[in-house]
């Protein structure tokens, strides 16, 4: 999300989630060019506000995450890297990997639906174990799928959802859901725990949730963040789907701006991707027990309400769940509320 923070200079806000959340004391993080960090950092200087350089060249950062990918031969699913990132479908090199000898142009196209692939790959060769199916389609027309990971014992079990992606430029959320199938997959024969998880539960995982501005992240934008929907009445595309949801829509920390990261869009569910997803929800609200959705950026464990400060009926229940998963991971991670951590999920 682009602010004015001083004349001629704008910023990318990449925490908090929202200008309203920013507050004395708070701590800010924001993506600057290098022209313009010239222009912030003595501005920081004389108004005396602390800052530390995080990442001192982020286009070296970005390179990096897709150098490893030119050796391999990502055609190959029996050699699937889960410790890479993998594109969605079939796309060019991105931008700052063109060849700038031809001017930017020469861009060659590299691979297959990676994601796409492995998820049919799995549907084939787990047939015991996985389900691949669709919810629906996005606004550009892409399938939306889903994998419901479970072994299928009996004609009705309880289930969790598990969703990643939603906003494009995460690419660890994706990364994440397949790295979860992965384990489920490998360890169900000799992991009791897991064994005994997939034979009484389902698990609906949606490894990219938006489709559309996950591949524009690979093909135009590293830091697009909304869906690709268009709007009539201004030039900028897509809607935080995060913040379309038919549940207190549009209120603290959404955007009523189309062109910001945060805009909610023009009304609930107004995007195909989170309207499908919704519908899947509501039609299986008995079955499914738990919801899980997996971001990035922040070591931190939340739940309901984002909304209001209230305590939500199983709190105890809720609180004595995340405390388990974070003693069983070797990463800090804070543990509190939405409202808590003024975030919207």
């Amino acid at each position: 999300m682009n602010y004015r923070l001083v004349p001629a200079l704008q910023v990318d806000l990449w925490q908090p989630g929202s200008i309203s959340y920013i507050s004395k004391g708070a701590v800010t993080d924001v993506r600057v060019s290098r022209n313009m960090s010239q222009i912030l950092l003595p501005y920081l200087q004389q108004a005396n506000i602390q800052y530390i350089i995080l990442i001192s060249d982020l286009q070296k950062a970005v390179e990096k995450q897709s150098a490893s990918r030119s050796s391999r031969n990502r055609r190959a699913l029996q050699g699937y890297s889960y410790e890479i990132y993998h594109s969605l479908e079939e796309v060019c090199k991105m931008k700052w990997l063109c060849d700038l000898s031809a001017g930017g142009r020469s861009c060659k196209c590299t691979g297959r639906a990676e994601i796409q692939s492995w998820m049919h790959h799995l549907n084939k060769t787990h047939a015991d174990l996985v389900h691949m199916f669709s919810v629906g389609k996005s606004y550009e027309g892409r399938p939306l799928f889903v994998l419901k990971l479970g072994k299928r014992s009996r004609v009705y079990k309880k289930a969790v959802w598990i969703d990643c992606g939603i906003h494009a430029r995460e690419w660890i959320g994706p990364a994440f859901c397949q790295w979860f199938v992965k384990e489920a997959l490998q360890t169900y024969q000799s992991d009791p725990a897991m064994r005994r998880m997939l034979n009484q539960l389902y698990f609906y995982i949606m490894p990219i949730f938006n489709v559309d501005g996950y591949h524009f992240s690979w093909t135009h934008d590293r830091f697009w963040r909304k869906t690709r929907s268009k709007n009539l009445r201004f030039r900028c595309h897509g809607v935080d789907a995060n913040r379309n949801w038919k549940v207190k829509w549009c209120d603290e920390g959404a955007s009523i701006h189309p062109c910001d990261d945060t805009y909610c869009g023009p009304f609930p569910e107004s995007e195909p991707e989170v309207k499908a997803v919704a519908h899947f929800l509501r039609k299986h609200r008995k079955q499914i027990k738990a919801y899980l959705s997996f971001h990035a950026y922040a070591q931190m464990l939340l739940y309901p309400y984002s909304y209001k400060y209230a305590t939500i009926p199983n709190f105890s229940c809720v609180v004595s769940t995340e405390l388990d998963c974070l003693c069983a991971t070797s990463t800090l991670f804070t543990e509190g509320s939405s409202q808590d951590f003024h975030f919207t999920i």
